[in-house]
């Protein structure tokens, strides 16, 4: 595996010298997109060592590419996972009112005042 290297920037400012690590430097660089200096394995290798998610256009990795049985197996688990979701959604629901001294109080205020124009 060819090793790869960051140049460091160092910003000047009022006569202190910061630097920037070379970690955050990958990171932001993998962020932006893909880079035309690693093979694709390189850059996966990359991304999980730095801990640096894929740019958010990329498409995801099918693992079951060549196993009919597996991409069964998955597709399935895709449906219940998203038939319990949608079951989850439908249950929820708003909750119910709770009877309140201080609304009650300000409802009857407004009541005894009249609407106002």
């Amino acid at each position: 595996m060819p090793t790869v290297t960051f140049e460091v920037a160092e910003m000047t400012m009022k006569k202190a010298t910061t630097s920037i690590s070379p970690e955050a430097v990958a990171q932001s660089v993998l962020r932006r997109g893909r880079s035309g200096d690693l093979t694709p394995s390189e850059e996966k290798a990359m991304r999980m060592r730095l801990g640096a998610p894929p740019p958010r256009t990329a498409d995801l990795e099918w693992v079951a590419r060549g196993d009919d049985d597996l991409a069964i197996e998955l597709l399935a688990y895709e449906i219940e996972t998203y038939l319990k979701l949608r079951e989850r959604a439908a249950q929820r629901t708003a909750p119910a009112p709770t009877a309140s001294r201080a609304k009650e109080k300000i409802v009857r205020a407004l009541r005894r005042k009249g609407p106002t124009r």
